[in-house]
């Protein structure tokens, strides 16, 4: 489904990538950034962000945390990140983003603690109990600052994803926030959630979840129990149309992940803001049975949406013709995906070598194959359509950016 919208909304890049493949600097199975949009849409989100008074942190870990990404974040405005575990922390505080909020998705394991407050001392740290309080608290006073603690709140009727569960009885929250401000190295700064918008698939539309109204309803009990400048973090399929919406429901915080890259669901839906600035390259290994079987390791269906008619852009040259486009059939979950099947039937059929086109939106960080491969970075012009583009190497301009 995002094949259709890069082919329309952002054809120079499919075709740079094709041709830097093509000749031998990007390589098979490999995730593709166009940083130049990535830095244009952190811009549109960041701009939209501050006219709101909301604090945006950039979420990396659909992207694989790439260095260049965070790089071209950093220059269209958001200079800080959520960390959705301690390996996206070190990451990306690497690359030098400030680390805006940590422990929420995943907690910080207890003798992480120590090294999350002295390395990176987070703007803000999420608990989902006492006991993470406590380690939080007693990690920064040792590192000498006082950590402002979030605390992840539930309530009946809220959404969580399966194994997302966990947090403070929204009812609580009152005595919760006492109990962290009683904590020797740590303060109550607020309350969080996750998802707060949600793509629905009946309507077509991104709607806010219980869960907002869990916040919205606590964040009201706490500001009649006297407490003032309460942090409201709001995550969940962030576009810059949404951010009115988190805005009126009092939120203080928004964390952009796939709106940054042009891939949330609804971007799909509609012509957003942000232009999409990721897509999966690979290429045909050998043919058998009527089908071209391209390299794998990176395939991702992300599940949002039912079961559709997976195509990519197959050639030897750039293209995005409609004539290249090609079905395809991609192993289930359940196999390991060293390869997937192209249809190779008809005139004009794929051959070993070519160019093969995906228009997933990133989720690197849940493939081993992709975690354990560094950022590489491929230096010369790309001499494909669109010459404006480049690669970065050594530290210069960003222009495409390749994980693999």
């Amino acid at each position: 489904m995002f094949l259709d919208v890069l082919r329309r909304r952002n054809p120079a890049f499919i075709e740079a990538a094709m041709a830097l493949h093509q000749q031998g600097k990007i390589p098979a199975n490999a995730y593709v950034l166009d940083l130049d949009t990535v830095e244009r849409n952190a811009r549109v989100l960041a701009d939209e962000a501050t006219r709101l008074g909301l604090k945006a942190f950039a979420m990396t870990k659909q992207v694989g945390r790439s260095s260049s990404f965070c790089h071209a974040v950093k220059r269209g405005g958001i200079d800080r990140a959520v960390a959705v575990d301690m390996a996206c922390a070190r990451a990306t505080h690497k690359a030098g983003l400030k680390l805006g909020h940590l422990g929420h998705l995943q907690q910080v394991a207890r003798h992480e603690a120590a090294a999350a407050a002295k390395t990176f001392a987070p703007d803000y740290w999420t608990v989902f109990n006492d006991s993470k309080a406590e380690e939080a608290a007693v990690a920064a006073k040792a590192a000498g600052y006082t950590q402002g603690l979030l605390a992840r709140i539930r309530a009946e009727g809220d959404t969580f994803y399966r194994g997302h569960e966990g947090g403070y009885d929204a009812a609580d929250v009152t005595a919760v926030a006492d109990r962290l401000d009683a904590l020797d190295g740590g303060r109550f700064a607020g309350i969080t959630t996750f998802p707060a918008l949600l793509f629905d698939q009946a309507t077509r539309k991104v709607l806010p979840t219980h869960n907002l109204s869990t916040l919205a309803k606590a964040a009201e009990i706490l500001a009649k129990s006297g407490r003032k400048d309460i942090e409201i973090n709001a995550p969940g399929t962030t576009s810059a149309v949404m951010l009115q919406a988190l805005a009126d429901a009092g939120a203080t915080q928004c964390e952009p992940g796939n709106g940054l890259h042009g891939t949330t669901a609804l971007h799909v839906m509609e012509d957003l803001p942000e232009l999409p600035a990721v897509l999966y390259l690979t290429e045909v290994s050998h043919l058998a049975g009527g089908k071209a079987y391209c390299l794998g390791g990176g395939f991702y269906i992300d599940p949002i949406f039912p079961d559709y008619d997976v195509k990519a852009l197959v050639g030897a040259e750039p293209t995005v013709a409609a004539i290249a486009l090609r079905s395809v059939e991609v192993p289930p979950p359940s196999a390991i995906d060293y390869y997937a099947m192209i249809d190779a039937t008809g005139s004009s059929a794929p051959k070993p070598g070519d160019t093969a086109v995906f228009g997933f939106r990133g989720q690197a960080f849940r493939h081993p194959c992709l975690r354990r491969r560094c950022l590489r970075h491929f230096d010369g012009p790309a001499e494909g359509r669109d010459h404006r583009k480049r690669v970065w190497c050594d530290g210069r301009l960003a222009r495409l950016g390749v994980m693999s």
